[in-house]
């Protein structure tokens, strides 16, 4: 028996439906559950083909135990190693060199010094920055979010050199970047399942939580919604993520990726609406039985390999934005 299972935390609609719907496939040799643990033996097999992981990047014990069943042949999505290095500046310096527009962005050192160090472990540090020559190179307005992490926390739009300071100084020993605001008409938000399918959502990060996902959108030029899909299946090749969603704010027609590295995605119904989420179930669970059917050795190569391997061509696009969203020739 090949077993799947998938690994939680708060969600309450994505993780039964998941499990119902692999169940449901009536494969033979395959069944998925709820994944359960107790104390983590090391080396220990896990019992698992398959895992899909919703929660570990925030309970290091979970990333540990995901590590660990690696070793013993589990199939993680996504990645438990490579997604414990990754971070957003490497991934807006990876997609430039893939041909991917991002928006001007600088890597700034941290307000106050982190916990453990002083003023003598910055001593490679040039003091003061040129401030001048790094908010002509942003411009504004700009955004100044971290380096790393998600769910919009600590993100501020500033306008000006007397509002980027105001909230830097409250930043404290974050790590932090500074990144061209795009001033966008159009904004997407696409899931990306297997390195294979991609669902182009409508979405305005500006509207309140659960107004975000556009229900009527104003439909987007065809050759605009295949650049998009394209640039959304380039990055996540690169960076060998098998579950995530890749945001494209548009200004002058131009798609750029403002935030690509969400391994564990929104997929709760009340949020993304019953068609998107019927439409990520369905793939995620199609993905995992697939996985959990292949022989595919998770500890043979671990895709730490897959963005030094330069550009990764994308074939013509495989999938479209739901049906009632295309757009008339």
């Amino acid at each position: 028996m090949k077993k799947i299972g998938i690994l939680f935390g708060m969600e309450n609609t994505f993780p039964p439906a998941f499990v119902e719907k692999v169940n449901s496939m009536k494969v033979d040799g395959v069944t998925a559950e709820f994944v359960k643990l107790g104390g983590v033996k090391m080396a220990g097999p896990s019992g698992y083909r398959v895992i899909v992981d919703r929660i570990s990047q925030d309970i290091p014990f979970y990333r540990a135990y995901l590590k660990n069943a690696v070793l013993n042949g589990t199939i993680v999505v996504n990645n438990p190693f490579w997604w414990t290095a990754d971070d957003k500046f490497f991934n807006y310096a990876l997609a430039t060199e893939l041909g991917v527009a991002i928006p001007p962005t600088v890597l700034l050192p941290h307000n106050k010094h982190p916990e453990g160090t002083t003023d003598q472990s910055m001593r490679n540090l040039i003091y003061p920055l040129n401030w001048d020559e790094i908010f002509e190179y942003v411009g504004f307005p700009a955004f100044l979010k971290p380096y790393s992490g998600g769910g919009w926390k600590h993100v501020y739009k500033v306008h000006s050199p007397e509002e980027f300071f105001h909230h830097y100084n409250q930043t404290g020993d974050l790590c932090m970047t500074l990144q061209h605001g795009v001033e966008f008409k159009e904004y997407f938000r696409c899931y990306v399942v297997g390195q294979e399918k991609v669902r182009i959502m409508y979405y305005d990060p500006r509207a309140p939580f659960h107004e975000r996902y556009v229900r009527n959108p104003v439909p987007a030029h065809a050759k605009l919604l295949e650049r998009v899909e394209k640039d959304a299946l380039t990055l996540c090749r690169a960076l060998g993520y098998d579950l995530n969603t890749v945001e494209f704010a548009v200004e002058d027609g131009i798609p750029y990726a403002i935030d690509f590295m969400n391994p564990a995605p929104d997929a709760e119904a009340t949020s993304v609406g019953q068609e998107n989420f019927e439409w990520v179930v369905n793939a995620v669970a199609e993905m995992a039985v697939k996985k959990a059917l292949s022989d595919e050795n998770p500890a043979r190569e671990l895709r730490w390999a897959a963005f030094l391997a330069g550009p990764v061509p994308v074939a013509a696009p495989e999938s479209k934005p739901a049906p009632r969203k295309r757009v008339r020739a």
